[in-house]
Parts: C-alpha cells; sequence; structure tokens
C-alpha cells in the first residue's frame, strides 16, 4: 500500500486519480506530479514499484505544503482574519459566507438548518 504525506492511497485506484485524496492536491498537481516524478499516470497503485512510490513522495514534499502543514497554514489565516476584524474575518466568526455570495435565499450549508422565526398558531375555541 502507497502511504504519501500521512495518507494510504487507495489500490485499486489510478495515480493520478489517487494522488487527489491528499489534502492539497487536486487534478492539476495531480497531473504534474505524475508527469515530473516520471510514473505512468494510468498506472494503478497495487503496481507502483517502490521506487516510484519514492519518487512520488519525494517530489511532493520539495515541491509542495499539503496535509497537515496545509491545514495549520490555511487555519492560522482564518484566525489572523478573525483577530484583526478584517471584513472575511466577521464573516468567518459569524458564520456566514465569506466570498460575496448571497444569503437572502441559499448559503444553508455555512448557516445550518433553516430557523422559522415568528410562526402565527391559531387560538384554540
Amino acid at each position: 500500500m502507497a502511504r504519501i504525506a500521512g495518507v494510504d492511497l487507495p489500490r485499486d485506484k489510478r495515480v493520478d486519480i489517487a494522488l487527489r485524496y491528499i489534502y492539497g492536491i487536486g487534478p492539476t498537481r495531480a497531473a504534474e506530479i505524475v508527469r515530473s516524478s516520471g510514473v505512468e499516470g494510468g498506472t494503478k497503485v497495487r503496481d507502483l514499484s517502490e521506487d516510484e512510490v519514492v519518487a512520488i513522495r519525494q517530489h511532493i514534499d520539495r515541491t509542495y505544503k499539503v496535509e497537515g502543514d496545509l491545514r495549520r497554514d490555511v487555519a492560522q489565516d482564518i484566525k489572523r482574519k478573525i483577530e484583526i476584524g478584517s471584513y472575511q474575518g466577521r464573516r468567518h466568526r459569524m458564520s456566514l459566507p465569506v466570498r460575496g455570495q448571497r444569503t437572502h435565499t441559499n448559503a444553508r450549508t455555512r448557516k445550518g438548518p433553516k430557523k422559522t422565526v415568528g410562526v402565527k398558531r391559531k387560538k384554540g375555541k
């Protein structure tokens, strides 16, 4: 089993697809990693030799910030924005969309379940 950047890659997937399981690597970076490390992208992870896994691991380690380091940096960036009181920091603090999306009707993922306000009830006779 190939373990890269602390993530076990799924054995039955192609290398270029399996690399996307690593936080911070998407389709473009995965293709670039496969190209520069000299590994065939269509190869299944279980068919990789140890040398190919080492080549991929070394390329990722020296070129990209992934997994724990990247998560920590993102968290620090958000914390910094909250501390300085920027507009984006205030949006993070209020759990609202940060990048200008509308909130009148959408944004349920960020805001959570709908809270009904001001329901009028019939009075019993």
